[in-house]
């Protein structure tokens, strides 16, 4: 038996890989199902990129969690238990992973897993409302790595619902600590994709360039449709004629890089301020032309210069050692860090007061309200107040690599993102409007 199902994972990191393999065959000698957590995401179809990276981060994570003994949910008497994470397609539609919810908690998952899209974290996180709400003996967590639109750990947060991502708002208050020292910035551009997410970031970007820079003025502001743009140069060719020195978008996945790689083919020679512009093809598109250009924010960076942080980077290239498979994100570990110390936080408390094969979902909610992990040399501590998960940003700009600062590329493109920005914790933290109903 090996924990991860639905996909044979590629070889690296022989060490690790076996010594998971170990601890999962002793497990199932003991616990052949054991704590289930239900990725929902796009696998297929135009973000199906986005998703298998986030998958290769969090099989990582669990395979270490397994690897050090797995979690005990009923305290020490109780025995160890694996993390068992399972995929479940959404290809992209709300509707599809509502479907997969269906199908995951009916396969026994406690746990979801999901953040490549913030109208589909919406639509889950009310579905685990009124699901939790209907049967409280089958009750579901959702942890989100990446949907950051304010309004998930604002109005419409919930007990059930934890961000490990700083959100849109924090990322763009990031963005522009460098933003007002760009005193030849005059003009910018603002491009999004078209739903919930992409109109956050550009609602932000406008109220934030009027409190940081009243003097930058907004060329022109544009929303397209989410996924489904082939080709960008019509779009690329209005940021041109626009004048604009610069481009502030939220895009991710090919919707990103589609963009950059246009702007590069239509002569576009100003600077991107991105959310996502360090991965997933964006460097490579964009080649010498994003030298200094390109801009991201990030809760981790590869460069970040610490020996924890490079020991952690190389631990994940000798894991996944495909340049295509370069895709690393420091929060998703922390996530299932996190969770991992909330499950046997729960254990210990309260492993007499439920029964042998059930689990208190309302007892670990508890528990992750005040998660603080360190891994990697990064720490984070979840806020209780509205479960927005509170770490230090990072801001990056691109550079040849073996430049000062940028020892690791990206993708194996030659180029990577140079730190110029760091932001503690505390700075980056930001007020929330949520109103928390506790069970």
């Amino acid at each position: 038996m090996f924990i991860l199902h639905s996909q044979v994972l590629k070889s690296g990191a022989a060490a690790l890989f076996a010594a998971a393999l170990a601890v999962s065959t002793a497990f199932a000698q003991t616990a052949p199902t054991g704590i289930k957590l239900a990725m929902i995401e796009g696998l297929s179809g135009p973000t199906g990129n986005a998703g298998e990276a986030v998958y290769r981060n969090l099989a990582w994570a669990v395979e270490r969690v397994n690897a050090r003994g797995g979690v005990k949910p009923f305290g020490a008497a109780g025995g160890a238990q694996p993390l068992v994470l399972e995929r479940f397609d959404s290809k992209g539609l709300n509707e599809e992973a509502l479907s997969a919810l269906r199908s995951a908690i009916d396969n026994g998952a406690r746990f979801i897993l999901q953040g490549n899209s913030s109208a589909t974290a919406g639509v889950l996180i009310d579905a685990i409302n009124k699901h939790n709400e209907r049967e409280p003996g089958k009750r579901v967590i959702f942890l989100n790595y990446s949907a950051v639109d304010p309004a998930l750990t604002n109005e419409k947060c919930s007990f059930w619902h934890f961000r490990f991502d700083a959100h849109a708002d924090m990322r763009m208050a990031a963005l522009m600590d460098v933003v007002k020292d760009d005193k030849a910035l005059k003009s910018v551009y603002l491009i999004g994709q078209d739903y919930s997410f992409g109109k956050a970031v550009l609602g932000e970007a406008k109220r934030q360039l009027g409190l940081q820079r009243p003097d930058v003025q907004i060329a022109a502001e544009e929303l397209h449709p989410m996924a489904k743009v082939k080709d960008f140069l019509p779009y690329a060719a209005k940021i041109k004629a626009s004048g604009a020195q610069a481009v502030i978008t939220g895009n991710w996945g090919n919707d990103l890089t589609l963009l950059i790689k246009a702007a590069k083919d239509a002569g576009y020679d100003g600077k991107f301020y991105t959310f996502y512009g360090n991965a997933l093809g964006a460097p490579a598109a964009i080649g010498d032309a994003g030298v200094g250009k390109v801009v991201a924010v990030a809760d981790w960076l590869p460069n970040v210069q610490t020996p924890a942080s490079e020991a952690f980077y190389k631990s994940f290239r000798v894991r996944y050692p495909q340049s295509a498979d370069d895709y690393v994100h420091m929060r998703m570990q922390l996530m299932v860090e996190s969770l991992a110390q909330a499950i046997d936080g729960a254990g210990k408390q309260g492993a007499s007061s439920v029964p042998a094969d059930a689990m208190d979902l309302v007892a670990v909610g508890a528990q992750l309200e005040r998660a603080n992990v360190t891994f990697g040399g990064q720490s984070g501590a979840m806020r209780a107040a509205d479960h927005q998960f509170q770490q230090p940003l990072v801001v990056g700009v691109m550079d040849r690599a073996g430049t000062p600062g940028v020892k690791f590329d990206v993708e194996g493109s030659g180029y990577g993102f140079r730190v110029v920005k760091s932001i503690a914790a505390a700075a980056a933290e930001q007020a929330t409007t949520c109103k928390m109903q506790r069970p």
